[in-house]
């Protein structure tokens, strides 16, 4: 039998007490169970209306504001509320940082059940908008429609969309007029690159009927002032794909990289792409401190640079680095970190299983150069052998930054018996940061949390754990 939705229901002059996943207001019921309160933050008093029940939750939305919180404050894009890009908007920065730094103490005592010896305090951003330099913009042929538009009862004629996706929607796209999240000229060039495509009346990707032509565009800024655009076709159309990209060049001179991507596959993945050269070159240059690094369409850096800057800088001052360390930094990317830590170390060697990244790193040495810095392709889990210690030596310090799922098992595990003197771990998910420390808190001691806002306005944040043998 098909399961029976459960009834909705209202409560009254609920207040909103805590944050909690995925940045929800936190309040209890009268039944006892916790209510999770979408764009709802502490000091809120309001009621509320369930859209989910659980044995010890439900999920709702606002109905009515009695009063507002203190900490509220305007949001400053037209979109808020229905682009997922910017959820904390409404939210004060000062209190942000504090629900933030909060949630990650949390996390490590609660499910990591560690003892911490020094926490410090978070650091946050000057620049709460404009910050990040990647963005990538999705395009659709039925973009997502608003209330007001659907109650209105004039036709809407163009459905076409570039812009971001709907939270938790991977098909429905919300285009979008403006966006706080990255300096022009990206603004100009999705509008001026949308408007282009309708008047040629170009077609847009249908994500269900899997045609179209455009489907995806990636815009990389840097603090150098170059820019990259790559855009991602799924039809292959050549006159149509030339038209696009010589629009691109002869209108944004300042882009100083222009690549394109023929996309077939059911996601928007590139990294096992092959990505052509349409314009100028292949990469842009990033600066962070003394180094540059060299950024290509696969490269992952991060999205904040020059919070990427505070945090490496800080990675390397709670190391307390004496010059003879042979450090092992895992999940390596373009060397960022590698390289940052490189001289004031003996060495340091990085494993990275994306060969474009291994490549930039390698590349970024020499553009440094760096000579005591090496980088491996592989699958970290593959790579962390008895095999690899023989050849370079059991490393005084292990440098772990990977993806939000966390520690592999099999890396957890090699860590345990390599055990290095000194982990430091970098995570942008405390919980799963958590979870793996935990597998190693019989071995370390967790001297120092440093929490680091990577994302204002949005509810992550970076975290650097270093443990002690």
């Amino acid at each position: 039998m098909p399961r029976r939705k459960a009834k909705r229901k209202e409560f009254e002059n609920i207040r909103v007490k805590d944050v909690g996943s995925k940045g929800k207001g936190i309040a209890n019921a009268p039944d006892g169970r916790i209510i999770f309160i979408d764009q709802a933050i502490p000091g809120d008093e309001v009621d509320v209306l369930t859209y989910k029940k659980r044995k010890a939750y439900y999920m709702a939305k606002t109905t009515y504001f009695h009063n507002r919180s203190r900490h509220r404050t305007t949001p400053r894009c037209v979109h808020f509320g229905t682009c997922g890009g910017c959820k904390w908007q409404h939210f004060e920065y000062e209190a942000q940082l504090y629900y933030k730094e909060k949630e990650v103490l949390e996390n490590l005592k609660r499910i990591g059940k560690l003892d911490i010896k020094d926490s410090h305090p978070i650091l946050g951003n000057e620049e709460i908008y404009f910050y990040r330099n990647k963005m990538e913009f999705s395009f659709s042929n039925k973009r997502w429609l608003t209330q007001d538009e659907i109650n209105t009862e004039q036709e809407i004629e163009n459905k076409t969309a570039l812009g971001l996706h709907i939270p938790g929607m991977w098909d429905k796209v919300l285009d979008l007029k403006e966006c706080h999240l990255q300096k022009e000229p990206s603004d100009d060039i999705r509008l001026q690159l949308k408007r282009f495509a309708d008047e040629k009346s170009f077609t847009f990707f249908d994500p269900h009927e899997q045609t179209g032509l455009l489907r995806n565009v990636m815009i990389r800024t840097s603090r150098t002032g170059q820019v990259m655009v790559v855009m991602q076709f799924f039809n292959n159309e050549p006159d149509n794909i030339r038209q696009i990209m010589d629009f691109l060049r002869d209108t944004f001179p300042q882009i100083a990289s222009l690549q394109y991507i023929i996309n077939q596959k059911k996601n928007d993945s590139i990294y096992d792409q092959q990505v052509h050269l349409y314009y100028g070159c292949d990469h842009i240059i990033e600066k962070m401190q003394d180094l540059k690094f060299q950024i290509r369409p696969k490269s992952f850096y991060q999205t904040n640079s020059k919070q990427a800057e505070i945090l490496y800088a800080r990675l390397k001052e709670l190391l307390n680095l004496k010059g003879d360390e042979l450090v092992l930094d895992l999940y390596s990317g373009i060397g960022s970190i590698a390289l940052s830590l490189a001289k004031d170390c003996k060495k340091v060697i990085g494993v990275e299983v994306i060969e474009d990244a291994v490549k930039d790193a390698n590349k970024n040495a020499e553009l440094n150069n760096i000579d005591n810095a090496s980088f491996l392709k592989g699958e970290t889990q593959d790579v962390l052998n008895e095999k690899l210690i023989k050849r370079n030596g059991r490393p005084d310090i292990i440098v772990v930054d990977p993806p939000r799922e966390g520690l592999h098992k099999n890396v957890v595990k090699m860590i345990r018996e390599i055990h290095p003197a000194k982990l430091a771990y970098v995570s942008c998910n405390s919980a799963t940061q958590a979870r793996d420390m935990e597998m190693l808190k019989d071995l370390y001691s967790i001297d120092h949390v440093q929490p680091v806002d990577m994302f204002p306005n949005t509810y992550h944040t970076e975290n650097i754990v270093i443990a002690t043998s």
